[in-house]
């Protein structure tokens, strides 16, 4: 194996729509993720439990999304980032390869967002790769210091010459976290050239996949009706080089 697929995709909790036209997307994302094929997915908004919607939707899965939607082989790690009225979601990772360790740390800036990032040890194909999934928040000035906390949380928990991963939603419209990010040493493909969201008519690029010690080859953000309606966010893929 000389290269590794990463995904990224925000989920939206597996629900489109309000009230009682909401419909049920959490099946047709199953195949989704399927189809990308990925080593490893990188998952945003991933319900772990929600007992109104349970009751509402007759196919509602008895098991958290994030093991519903591990491929057959995939092994899955969640975390919960937000506490709510009726269950609570998080940010999670499936993975092709076996997953040695997991960590959670809080990122919460203020007590109206709740934010979290999932980090991983993942040994892909005899090499200990790292993986750390966020979701950033809606403030500006919040993920200014949200990207400050994981730079520091990247420089405590990751050794410096071992790959690393940072994907996920990073709500952010303009480069101000990219330039952040480059700073770090973290390579992306070129900002704001493949735009997420929203879905239905894709505007700005609010999702990303960075590496350090990994070649960036390709990327693409699958499009059409199919992928706008499962979620207001398209899902992003990347295809990296391993060190030789």
């Amino acid at each position: 194996m000389k290269t590794l697929r990463v995904a990224t995709y925000n989920i939206h909790k597996g629900v489109r729509g309000l009230g009682p036209r909401r419909r049920l997307e959490i099946h047709n994302l199953g195949l989704a993720v399927e189809q990308f094929d990925a080593d490893i997915v990188c998952l945003q908004e991933v319900r772990k439990l929600h007992r109104r919607e349970k009751q509402h939707f007759s196919r509602w899965p008895e098991m958290p999304q994030a093991d519903f939607l591990a491929p057959e082989g995939y092994e899955s790690i969640y975390r919960t980032n937000a506490y709510t009225r009726h269950g609570e979601h998080g940010n999670a990772m499936l993975s092709r390869w076996p997953v040695l360790a997991h960590q959670h740390e809080d990122m919460s800036d203020h007590r109206f967002e709740q934010r979290g990032l999932l980090h991983s040890e993942v040994m892909v194909n005899g090499l200990a790769v790292h993986v750390v999934v966020v979701h950033l928040g809606l403030i500006r000035a919040s993920r200014v210091r949200q990207t400050a906390q994981l730079h520091r949380f990247i420089e405590r928990e990751v050794p410096a010459r071992a790959p690393l991963i940072v994907a996920g939603d990073f709500n952010d419209w303009g480069e101000r976290v990219h330039r952040h990010f480059v700073a770090m040493g973290l390579q992306a493909f070129e900002p704001s050239v493949h735009p997420t969201f929203p879905a239905r008519l894709p505007l700005v690029q609010l999702d990303y996949i960075y590496a350090r010690g990994l070649r960036p080859l390709s990327v693409e953000v699958p499009r059409g009706r199919p992928w706008w309606r499962m979620s207001d966010h398209l899902p992003l893929i990347a295809d990296f080089g391993l060190p030789e």
